[in-house]
């Protein structure tokens, strides 16, 4: 099975749950009038678009009916999905434009992070580069030990330390060990707390300093894993992440277990960061870069 059908097979709760109320709502009007359009807003809001992102659509809807005088509904389905389209944009691959690039992976705990730098690490080994990760969550019981069984099952090598170590040391040793095995890419997982923003802010700050010192400009990307399946709460990590860090990603995962896939335009329209990465599935390939195309016409067709 190729990614744009599992991509599809993964969307359909969203699909069936999004499309369908707005199919209902299409065959329920006869005239697009102003309650057509609260009705829309409302179905839009209930299946994680967000309130402002959800108003923005119908705004843009509205005039794009009035201005094209649409009356059919299969006319209003293609405007809707042009406009979530426009919104989403064209998507942004990963910036691994230097010896080594750097990934940072950042995220509450149970978002499937670790599971996420296992496919990561496999698809770009795949790819033709060279991968070591930097196991530097070091402070979850047993994060280390599910990392390494992961990296295993990629095939990539792991630079670790023992548990409660200092996070940035580990990376700082597989920075060293980059340059010494002239390694492509180093992905370092990193702990999952939000509780005390200020701690993961300096945490963060801390290695990225190590990062800029030990590999001068390379390309880094920070990218944060959310679980599709919270809806409009994964939003609301995101916005509080962006604060303590410059997050340049999002990795929606989950995206095959959920009604919630709406939030992919919420999280892209409301907080301006790209979403670079979708995983649908639990094998280790079930990942994959994140495409408006195959997005829209797996929710619309």
């Amino acid at each position: 099975m190729g990614f744009f059908e599992k991509l599809k097979n993964g969307l359909k709760k969203t699909k069936d749950s999004l499309m369908g109320k707005i199919d209902a709502l299409l065959k329920s009007f006869s005239v697009i009038d102003e309650d057509f359009f609260e009705e829309l807003e409302e179905t839009l809001i209930t299946s994680d678009v967000g309130v402002e992102t959800s108003v923005k659509i119908c705004d843009m809807l509205r005039e794009r009916v009035k201005s094209e005088k649409i009356k059919e509904p299969e006319d209003i389905k293609n405007a809707l999905k042009d406009i979530i389209a426009g919104i989403l944009g064209e998507g942004e691959t990963l910036d691994l434009s230097t010896k080594p690039s750097v990934i940072l992976v950042i995220g509450v705990n149970g978002v499937g992070k670790t599971t996420t730098i296992g496919k990561l690490s496999k698809q770009l080994k795949d790819s033709g580069k060279s991968v070591l990760v930097a196991a530097a969550d070091t402070f979850r019981a047993a994060a280390i030990d599910q990392l390494e069984v992961w990296t295993n099952r990629a095939g990539v090598d792991i630079i670790k330390h023992k548990e409660g170590s200092d996070p940035a040391a580990v990376v700082f040793d597989a920075l060293a060990a980059a340059k010494s095995r002239n390694v492509d890419v180093v992905i370092c997982d990193t702990a999952g707390r939000l509780h005390n923003k200020k701690n993961l802010m300096e945490e963060l700050k801390k290695i990225s300093r190590i990062v800029h010192t030990q590999a001068e400009g390379c390309s880094l990307e920070v990218l944060l894993a959310l679980d599709a399946t919270t809806g409009q709460n994964a939003v609301n990590q995101a916005r509080q992440f962006n604060e303590a860090a410059d997050i340049t990603g999002i990795i929606l995962t989950k995206l095959d277990g959920t009604a919630k896939g709406g939030i992919i335009i919420s999280i892209t329209d409301e907080l301006k960061i790209p979403v670079k990465l979708v995983t649908v599935g639990e094998k280790i390939e079930d990942i994959q870069p994140f495409s408006t195309t195959d997005f829209v016409n797996a929710l619309f067709e």
